[in-house]
């Protein structure tokens, strides 16, 4: 028998009463009641609330830390904003930006602080009132801070002085055009020169007409044809589909280029206006390479995919050079390439010297030839003929470029997922540096250290931030740099180590001790005589120091405090197990507050799972068990405040050479969620009768099919997944097989078609404007129709103007109510099976 933290409730440190345990049960409408909005109990809402950390920019100069505070999260009435969307994208109408205006984090940043790294002293920059910030970023030489501020009406270009924090808006009238960026996938609509006193930015055209009005009465019919020619394409969302909604998108992605002086304020614009995919100035300034978006408009692409001139403008806006004149991607082979020119990029390393890729294939990955791709490259004034890089035998993957002009040249291969660059230098033969499975994370050498011209930002927690191929890479004598995050056994130990370019020795310079979790930041010096990192252990928050190579010693630079303390008395284990065919799993055990050894508690898994090519790139940890853990968000992990454990991440591994992984998806995924229950069951930690699972998009594709096909938990909480795979006939996820080649394993993986085998309870949940490929609402509303109808029990929640990832604070707190009061009436309050159940 399950025996819960008892007759008491653990919370925020705290050892409640039954009285008031009863009193932290959320409270949700049933489907009966008029809708609003639900709230989880009152201490769990007052740590939700609690303010994030501040985010950080290191400036170039590597004099000034930026610290930036944000909302934590967007009002339903922010996401309830007029929106249009168009080519993938999402525009408020308003403000000709995206729909959510986000910055580094939250809703927009409100307050920036400037911190000198040598003496800690602080520079407040003066914001504008009701500030709602984005796209931070210092001039190249440190001298200055932009940001974009976002009005009722507007998008404007705020400059700083570094050294006073004063800051004056530098587009005055003008508005930015944001339409066509966000915060992750698109770049900056203002570019630094390195002329440190001029931005590039995109502008809302002046004299810019209404827009175009819809019409009233439907002139026709709408068309769309083929005529024999295959093109086949991933379920996008947020497609063109009207000849108003190409109206639309002609006006608001429309922009007028120009450079802003903004010392002085001084406009000048650069050519005609045009629908700009991507705008970088060269390295001295004098060139813009631009991609221009040219009809007509693909109904089956987004944005990414129309047809686009690529050219090399002067700063005057005059053509130096048309690259190519691209087609839309309709057609491209699936996880291939497009036939011609692509992967445009200035050379970091000298004034003006382009970069691009062209496939040797046709940019079909199972064409046999000896070579895929071949880099090129043309320099300033671009009349003479492409020179010849390299050429690659498996799909291009980057190039960069060292200060001293030497390439780090990176391929791929998809079937045998596996990964080499090479070491390409002027008057030598390629010689290869580093050849690995692309999943291994033990084998990961890290990424090369490189100047910013624009600030260095520390990756997010759980990766990324690294690989990005803007900026030189840092090079002294024969050396080179690389950090990365030194996955071990016992988790994750950062380091950064300086790589010989001769002999292709490495030597470690720093690494992480095994009773912390510390990670390289920025250089404060080319020589790399001095460094930044960002410090914390389960206990310390994140905070920044600055270290010499080889030396334990460090030097604080910031003092964040604990912005949510209650959070340090959950007990976390990290723990591994097997698989019963051999394969090694690991996950994190948290316990709630208070939890006393050998007392069972109800457990909450939440899992996504993974390809792998085999057995030991699965079973290789990533993470680190000294991490610092926050809350937010629709997090799972605020169940630990209402008397749960949660087993977070247990690793749900799908291995398989080849495109075979999915071949035996459920069998696999059945047998790590077998043996993750075996753990925390022989732990002592619950028993088999109070155990739910839950997940977030493949993560709820994974609940619906464990439900569907086993009976290892007592009910699911599955969020925005894809329940039909049939409605993504051209691949999902890493699968690339056809529904036409494998309708079987289609059918299979689809917990649809396995509805009447679940029989445990299942909340679906569902934002109700989805925008990620694939997973269409539909695919919720359509189980939620499939259980009700036989006999199941379920409850269906769709969530008003929210996408894929919810936003919005009051959605967010509602998510968190129905989690609980969905667990609470399932699992943790759940009677104890009959045999037969529990034999099922």
């Amino acid at each position: 028998m399950l025996t819960r933290i008892p007759r008491t409730i653990a919370l925020a440190g705290l050892i409640l009463a039954p009285a008031l345990a009863l009193q932290l049960r959320a409270q949700v409408p049933a489907a009966s009641d008029p809708p609003k909005y639900a709230l989880p109990p009152k201490p769990v809402v007052d740590l939700f609330d609690a303010e994030f950390l501040p985010q950080t920019l290191v400036s170039p100069n590597h004099q000034v830390l930026a610290l930036t505070k944000a909302r934590a999260y967007p009002t339903i009435a922010e996401l309830s904003q007029p929106m249009y969307r168009l080519a993938g994208l999402r525009v408020n109408p308003k403000t000709n930006g995206p729909h959510r205006a986000s910055g580094l984090q939250g809703t927009g940043i409100y307050a920036i602080t400037l911190k000198r790294i040598a003496d800690g002293g602080d520079v407040t920059v003066t914001v504008p009132p009701q500030a709602k910030i984005s796209h931070v970023k210092f001039s190249p030489d440190g001298a200055r801070l932009a940001f974009l501020n976002t009005t009722e009406t507007a998008i404007q270009l705020w400059v700083a002085d570094v050294a006073t924090g004063q800051a004056k808006i530098a587009t005055g009238t003008d508005r930015v055009n944001a339409a066509g960026f966000d915060s992750t996938s698109h770049p900056n609509p203002c570019d630094w020169l390195h002329d440190n006193a001029t931005m590039i930015c995109e502008l809302v055209p002046a004299g810019r007409g209404p827009a175009p009005a819809e019409p009233a009465v439907p002139p026709g019919p709408h068309v769309e044809e083929s005529f024999g020619k295959a093109a086949p394409a991933p379920t996008y969302e947020d497609l063109l589909k009207t000849t108003h909604d190409d109206e639309l998108f002609s006006y608001y992605f429309t922009s007028q280029l120009a450079a802003i002086n903004v010392t002085t304020g001084a406009k000048t614009t650069i050519g005609r206006p045009a629908i700009f995919g991507n705008v970088t100035a060269s390295p001295d300034a004098k060139y813009v390479l631009v991609t221009t978006i040219k009809k007509p408009y693909s109904h089956i692409m987004p944005i990414s995919g129309f047809a686009e001139n690529v050219e090399i403008w002067t700063r005057a806006g005059e053509l130096a050079k048309r690259i190519t004149d691209r087609p839309s991607r309709e057609g491209t082979a699936l996880a291939g390439v497009e036939t011609g020119p692509r992967s445009f990029q200035w050379r970091a390393d000298q004034p003006a010297t382009v970069v691009w890729v062209e496939a040797l294939d046709g940019g079909d990955p199972k064409a046999t030839v000896p070579y895929r791709d071949k880099v090129v490259s043309l320099a300033a004034p671009f009349t003479s003929t492409p020179a010849e890089v390299a050429k690659t035998a498996w799909r291009y993957g980057g190039v960069s470029y060292t200060t001293t002009g030497i390439a780090l040249l990176t391929e791929n291969d998809r079937l045998s997922r596996r990964t080499r660059t090479w070491i390409i230098e002027p008057g030598y033969e390629p010689r290869k540096v580093w050849d690995r499975k692309q999943d291994a994370a033990y084998d990961n050498p890290g990424s090369p250290v490189r100047r910013r011209d624009s600030g260095t930002a520390p990756r997010p927690p759980g990766g990324g931030g690294r690989g990005d191929t803007r900026g030189a890479i840092i090079q002294n004598g024969d050396y080179i740099y690389l950090t990365g995050d030194g996955a071990t056994p016992e988790g994750d130990r950062p380091f950064l180590d300086r790589l010989n370019i001769k002999t292709l020795k490495t030597e470690r310079l720093f690494r992480s001790s095994n009773e912390s979790l510390e990670e390289f930041v920025a250089p404060l010096n080319d020589e790399m005589t001095k460094f930044l990192t960002r410090y914390e252990t389960q206990k310390e928050s994140p905070n920044y120091y600055t270290r010499e190579p080889n030396s334990d010693a460090k030097r604080r630079v910031t003092a964040f405090n604990d912005p949510q303390p209650e959070v340090r008395s959950v007990l976390r284990q990290f723990v591994t197990y097997k698989r019963k065919d051999g394969v090694t799993l690991s996950g994190t055990l948290y316990l709630p507050p208070g939890y006393k050894e050998g007392t069972k508690v109800p457990v909450i898994m939440w899992a996504y799972p993974r390809e792998f090519g085999d057995a030991d790139t699965a079973g290789q940890v990533t993470g680190s068990p000294n991490s610092f853990t926050t809350v937010r968000g629709g997090s799972h992990l605020f169940l630990l405040f209402s008397g749960y454990a949660i087993f977070d991440n247990p690793t749900m591994p799908i291995i398989g050479p080849g495109e075979t992984a999915n071949d035996t998806y459920v069998e696999q995924l059945v047998s790590s969620a077998e043996a993750a229950v075996d753990k925390v069951v022989s732990m002592g930690v619950t028993d088999r009768d109070h155990i739910g699972i839950g997940g977030h998009s493949y993560g709820g594709f994974m609940t619906a099919n464990l439900l569907a096909h086993s009976r290892l938990f007592r009910a699911g909480f599955a969020e925005s997944g894809a329940y039909m795979r049939t409605l993504t006939p051209f691949g999902f996820q890493n699968e690339r097989r056809t529904f036409w080649e494998v309708p079987d394993l289609y059918a299979k993986m689809s917990p649809f078609w396995y509805a009447h085998q679940i029989k445990d309870p299942i909340l679906l949940m569902h934002g109700e404007v989805d925008d990620n490929t694939g997973t269409f609402p539909i695919n919720s509303e359509r189980l939620y129709e499939a259980l009700k109808g036989l006999g199941g029990t379920v409850r269906y929640v769709t969530l008003p103007n929210e996408a894929h990832g919810y936003a919005a604070r009051e959605t967010l707190l509602h998510v968190l109510a129905e989690r609980l009061n969905w667990f609470d009436k399932y699992v943790k309050n759940a009677p104890p099976r009959t045999s037969t159940t529990a034999a099922q």
